[in-house]
């Protein structure tokens, strides 16, 4: 095994393409100017357009192909542009560096605000330790203010996601549809009367009524309006 192969790993997902981010080609002209910098050899660059980041290494076709390389010790290296380029949080990042930390393979990571990460020393791995830390620590503050957020709003009647049925949308406000609240009361009177999900569905297909889509109705659906606090009259 070449002590100086690398192999590169670039990926975007197809929102950041829409955003206009760093793109597949711009990645790999900085990986490959760190390797010359730095004397590696890329022998392979690995690419993946339109995968989520949310999805774990193995289950990338581009992730198996590194995860192959590194395993048949084709490579030493392994250069990405930043971390969330390769792993989808703290946990995955952490488990799969020390695998390859004991494999004698290093991590290189090109861009960290004007800075660069190499595993290789243990300065390297002990700055990957606190940036993933850190890493997890705000997604988590951050599903915990989305979280907070979509409460306030169902609380207060204003519009969180696609407007649901019962219910039209006033600006950032839900005001009540007379005609769906009907069918929300109607469909509460027949299961309280021991109709069953597909009866209750059945009867409002064949009476026509359409759902805010204007699809036909689903048990599913029914399901949902029968149990989702919005439509009881709670908003907490």
């Amino acid at each position: 095994m070449d002590v100086k192969g690398a192999a590169c790993y670039i990926r975007v997902s197809t929102e950041e393409q829409a955003r206009g981010g760093v793109s597949l080609a711009a990645q790999e002209e900085k990986l490959r100017a760190y390797c010359k910098l730095t004397g590696l050899e890329p022998l392979t660059v690995i690419r993946e357009e339109g995968v989520s980041g949310a999805k774990p290494l193995a289950a990338r076709l581009g992730g198996a192909e590194l995860l192959s390389l590194v395993a048949k010790k084709r490579v030493r290296h392994v250069v990405a542009l930043k971390l969330d380029r390769l792993f989808r949080d703290a946990a995955d990042a952490l488990n799969q560096t020390r695998k390859w930390d004991k494999a004698g393979v290093a991590l290189h990571l090109v861009d960290l605000g004007g800075q660069t990460l190499n595993t290789a020393s243990a300065m390297g791995r002990f700055f990957l330790n606190t940036m993933a830390g850190v890493a997890e620590l705000e997604r988590n503050l951050i599903a915990e203010r989305t979280a907070f957020a979509l409460a306030h709003k169902k609380a207060r009647g204003e519009v969180y996601a696609p407007t649901p049925y019962g219910f039209d949308r006033e600006g950032n406000g839900l005001a009540e549809n007379p005609q769906e609240q009907e069918t929300i009361a109607q469909i509460k009177e027949w299961r309280q009367a021991g109709w069953s999900l597909r009866r209750i569905v059945a009867e409002l297909n064949r009476l026509a009524i359409p759902t805010k889509r204007g699809g036909a109705w689903a048990p599913a659906t029914v399901k949902y309006l029968l149990e989702n606090k919005l439509y009881a009259g709670e908003r907490r």
